[in-house]
């Protein structure tokens, strides 16, 4: 077979769901600032995907574009849109926008405690897919340092820190046998029974299955002790180890 110049791979990418309930645009770019600022790292560059399907008016296309242009400008890169069929947004033809159909991707609730923190009318999700194929473990032994990414089809075991600025992903468990001072994701493709533990938690940021937890809030309950990360009921509980 003659060399083709490329390669076809299978990646991990988290995609974020903007899900909008009511369309008022200065409200909406005004909280997804809010919560972008809150861990800046976590959504630089990160692909988005707009859901307007719970929007109850019609959404001419001007106002639509005007969405798009304000979040990229906010550092999103938008990849596609979810709609219900009988509400897509008014177009003409020389106009072309990546349309993912309202189906078979599964927005995951984030905690209330993260909720609160926005309005009513515009939750960030994370869209996640199944896995059922368990992988084989991957160990770590060095330190993970900050702008460094380590991802693991099955377990991931970190058998030192994790440093600030630095990001932690794993289908299944996550183990940090040292502080996690970083971004750690477990059940990433969807795994609600994953759980993550660590040694030290001064974590910027702790996910399961795309329900994640700030920094800020996590100082409230569990900070520079070992704890274990769960999701109950769609929501995440932090509990001393």
């Amino acid at each position: 077979m003659t060399d083709s110049g490329f390669r076809l791979k299978g990646s991990v990418v988290t995609t974020v769901l903007l899900e909008i309930q009511t369309f008022s645009l200065d409200d909406i770019i005004s909280h997804l600032k809010e919560k972008i600022d809150q861990v800046p790292h976590f959504f630089n560059q990160a692909p988005i995907i707009i859901d307007i399907s719970k929007v109850k008016r019609d959404i001419i296309l001007e106002e639509f574009e005007t969405l798009i242009r304000s979040v990229n400008v906010l550092g999103l890169g938008v990849i596609g849109w979810r709609c219900d069929p009988k509400g897509l947004p008014v177009w003409n033809a020389s106009v072309t926008i990546p349309l993912l159909p309202a189906s078979k991707a599964r927005p995951i609730n984030m905690p209330p405690s993260i909720k609160e923190k926005t309005s009513p009318d515009v939750v960030v999700k994370t869209v996640v897919e199944e896995r059922l194929v368990p992988q084989a473990t991957k160990v770590i032994s060095k330190p993970i340092r900050s702008g460094q990414q380590v991802y693991a089809e099955g377990d991931l075991i970190i058998l030192a820190q994790v440093s600030a600025g630095a990001e932690v992903l794993a289908d299944g468990n996550i183990h940090v046998y040292g502080a996690l001072r970083g971004r750690a994701l477990a059940g990433v493709k969807g795994d609600v029974e994953a759980r993550i533990f660590c040694k030290s938690m001064e974590a910027e940021l702790v996910s399961i299955a795309g329900n994640f937890m700030l920094s800020d809030a996590l100082q409230n309950i569990v900070w520079k002790d070992g704890a274990q990360v769960l999701l109950v009921d769609d929501s995440l509980e932090i509990v001393p180890i």
